[in-house]
């Protein structure tokens, strides 16, 4: 197994993810002019459609997780082996880190800053339980039935749980690591990562529970005489 294309693949569309995340963040606030919610949608679209992008562009490499969730979730259901996961993590982190730096130096801004955007609080906590368990539902039910349609199944749950979520749906521990060094539109205060992280584990682990179950549910077909 080539890691080395893996760990690149994945480092490069997390820090992809991240500059597009970070980057429409600050575009949208400076041309929405004060108005929140036209700042919310442009960075909405441009995450949702960069997933899209990047899903089907280094799917084939990796797998394209981009999310400590997905990979870990993989080892869970013993697809992936626990050396595997580690590379993905550290590809992953870093990576995220890597996109933010890029979104900052395009908008000349310092190449990491700590966030004092405010999110915490059961509300949020509960939030990124609800996000984080519906990504991996979307996931890995698509991804058993529909493979091909991933990457579009990921970019439009993301678009919407944007907005249906009070947290604006995190659901990946690098991102949340990696957001709380910009203190631009789309940043989280380093204290409230780890509310934010063991909401997100939560949610997973949810996710997966519900997924082996419907598994072992799924009733068997036996030929039985007439």
């Amino acid at each position: 197994m080539n890691w080395r294309r893996e760990f690149v693949a994945e480092f490069i569309g997390t820090a992809m993810l991240l500059a597009t995340v970070v980057g429409s963040g600050i575009m949208g606030e400076r041309l929405a002019g004060g108005n929140v919610a036209v700042a919310l949608l442009a960075n909405t679209l441009a995450t949702g459609a960069a997933l899209i992008a990047l899903i089907a562009t280094f799917g084939p490499t990796s797998g394209a997780h981009f999310n400590p969730l997905v990979t870990f979730t993989e080892v869970a259901l013993k697809r992936a082996s626990w050396s595997k996961a580690s590379v993905y993590l550290v590809a992953q982190v870093l990576g995220a880190i890597a996109g933010v730096m890029a979104a900052h130096y395009m908008f000349e801004l310092p190449l990491l800053m700590e966030s004092a955007h405010v999110r915490t609080g059961t509300h949020q906590w509960w939030s990124e339980i609800v996000a984080s368990f519906g990504l991996l539902t979307v996931i890995l039910n698509v991804a058993k039935t529909r493979p091909d349609f991933v990457p579009v199944a990921v970019g439009a749950y993301i678009t919407a749980a944007y907005w249906f979520t009070a947290s604006t749906s995190f659901a990946n521990p690098a991102v949340t690591i990696a957001r709380s060094l910009t203190d631009t539109f789309s940043g989280i205060r380093p204290t409230d990562v780890a509310g934010f992280i063991l909401s997100q584990v939560v949610g997973a682990a949810l996710a997966l529970a519900l997924f082996k179950w419907s598994e072992g549910a799924e009733p068997t077909t036996t030929n039985s005489p007439r």
